[in-house]
């Protein structure tokens, strides 16, 4: 674990390009038929867009990001730390950061398609298995 101050997590309208993209890979989450300068148009169309960076260096070790109506509900999605920064509650800090900015703005509907092996992460922040209800994802698109 790292102390809170090794980080800084602040919410963003604008970031560097190269490092989102770096992230969005180590995701798994980047097609490299995508064009990178549509990063910044999806920063910015985010309610929310988070990124935890090191003080000693700059680096940025992590982002996630918030879709939402910015009335009623929320989706926390697109949270990733670089493989060398991961279990030293960089993560959690994204997490509750963005939390923080939907619930000051009234938003308490907030959910999150987790990754298999991730749900006692998420308990952690106060997040449970919606029992009822199966995520489902469009398979007609070309995305």
């Amino acid at each position: 674990m790292t102390k809170d101050d090794d980080y800084l997590v602040k919410i963003v309208k604008e970031w560097d390009i190269s490092s989102l993209l770096e992230l969005f890979r180590a995701g798994g989450w980047w097609k490299e038929e995508w064009n990178p300068a549509h990063i910044p148009d999806l920063v910015k169309a985010s309610f929310a867009f988070a990124v935890a960076i090191r003080v000693e260096d700059g680096v940025t070790a992590g982002m996630g990001r918030v879709i939402s109506d910015g009335i009623s509900d929320a989706y926390i999605q697109d949270l990733v730390i670089l493989p060398e920064y991961r279990r030293r509650g960089i993560g959690a800090r994204i997490v509750r950061t963005l939390l923080d900015h939907c619930t000051s703005n009234n938003i308490f509907w907030i959910a999150i398609i987790a990754e298999p092996g991730t749900e006692d992460f998420y308990g952690t922040l106060g997040f449970s298995r919606m029992n009822e209800y199966v995520p489902m994802l469009f398979s007609g698109g070309s995305t």
